[in-house]
């Protein structure tokens, strides 16, 4: 009887011509998956290096060197940029000079005091009497009435004032090699600038200056960056950034094909004004290849989490131009338009609209099928 009964219905299938369609077997009634996850928004974002610095002229001349072209590598310390300071050179050797001469007055105002401090001038018998008698006569006898009658000679008071003029001396050429040797430790220091070296390994990102460029001081000379390792730099909405944490990490996608992690390295403490966005770097994992540069993308969490609705990809309406399913409503089977989210896979993707958590629709349709149309009984 049930062989009879198929026959039939086959037989008034063909009559019709609505036939089951190739591959109607494989068909089958199947609900909406759902899963709590949390709404995600995507910023575009740039590949920065680890660490980059602008060096810049500290002193104005003349390139003399450039260590290298743009990808070159170097360690800390080695020479980049040589500005001529040769000028500043001529210049150090006149203050040299200046300080030889400065020192040996020092040492000679120091003998005079010394020599003062021994000897004194105001008791030397050999000096210009004071009153122009001989100098015997006038040290035991005129000098010596003067002070005791007249009040008009100390001779302390004379010994004190010599001290005094000898220890001005000494202090004025301790000054002059003071201010030499100031002038000295200058000008070493602007030799010093006339050299920009690496502060730490890394390669030359850009050069501003080619050898023979004159330069002033705080003219660009090149940029220098770490590229061992890198990060993803964004400027975040402010309402964002508050969902995120130094630590936490995020999904990313490196130019549009290659995914990855970034964890939240660096977040500014200030928003600019106005774009009223927030400056966040995420720190790549060590082993991705991305250049300095590349643009990339960052999926951040936006608000509470919710419920989520996934379908796998067979059950997507076949020969449609827009994206859509067969919904099974009281034995019957309706056409519907779908939206899609994020693909989860080879295998499902997300459906922001169109579908209810507790609805069900056929899994993998044959080509051809219309509404109405409900899979086979097994």
């Amino acid at each position: 009887m049930d062989n009879k009964k198929s026959a039939f219905v086959g037989l008034m299938g063909v009559v019709l011509g609505i036939g089951f369609p190739t591959g109607a077997q494989s068909a089958e009634i199947i609900p909406v998956e759902v899963s709590s996850t949390q709404s995600q928004s995507v910023l575009g974002s740039t590949v920065v290096p680890y660490k980059e610095v602008t060096l810049t002229a500290q002193i104005p001349g003349v390139v003399k060197r450039v260590a290298g072209g743009v990808g070159a590598s170097f360690a800390a310390g080695n020479t980049l940029v040589q500005i001529d300071d040769s000028q500043l050179q001529a210049k150090r050797n006149a203050v040299a000079a200046q300080i030889g001469t400065a020192q040996s007055g020092v040492t000679n105002a120091q003998a005079q005091y010394n020599r003062e401090q021994m000897s004194p001038r105001s008791k030397d018998i050999g000096a210009m009497p004071g009153f122009g008698m001989p100098a015997m006569f006038d040290r035991l006898g005129t000098r010596q009435f003067a002070s005791t009658f007249m009040g008009g000679y100390d001779d302390k008071t004379i010994r004190q004032a010599d001290l005094e003029n000898s220890r001005a001396t000494v202090l004025q050429a301790q000054g002059g090699l003071q201010q030499a040797s100031a002038q000295l430790q200058e000008l070493d220091a602007a030799i010093g600038n006339a050299t920009s070296t690496a502060p730490f390994e890394g390669m030359i990102l850009s050069k501003q200056v080619e050898v023979g460029d004159t330069v002033q001081p705080g003219q660009p000379l090149l940029t220098y960056g770490y590229i061992k390792n890198k990060r993803l730099q964004s400027d975040v909405p402010s309402g964002l950034v508050a969902g995120l944490q130094v630590g936490m990490t995020v999904a990313a996608r490196i130019n549009s094909n290659f995914d990855t992690t970034a964890k939240v390295a660096e977040i500014y403490p200030l928003a600019d004004p106005t774009r009223h966005t927030v400056t966040v770097k995420f720190d790549l994992p060590a082993d991705v290849e991305a250049t300095p540069g590349t643009y990339a993308e960052v999926h951040l969490p936006e608000g509470d989490s919710a419920a989520s609705l996934f379908i796998p990809k067979t059950a997507l309406f076949k020969g449609s131009s827009l994206p859509s399913v067969l919904v099974v409503k009281n034995g019957k089977s309706q056409l519907r338009l779908v939206r899609l989210g994020t693909d989860q896979g080879k295998d499902k993707v997300e459906v922001i609209s169109g579908l209810d958590a507790t609805e069900q629709i056929i899994n993998d349709p044959p080509v051809g099928v219309v509404s109405g149309w409900m899979p086979p009984a097994k």
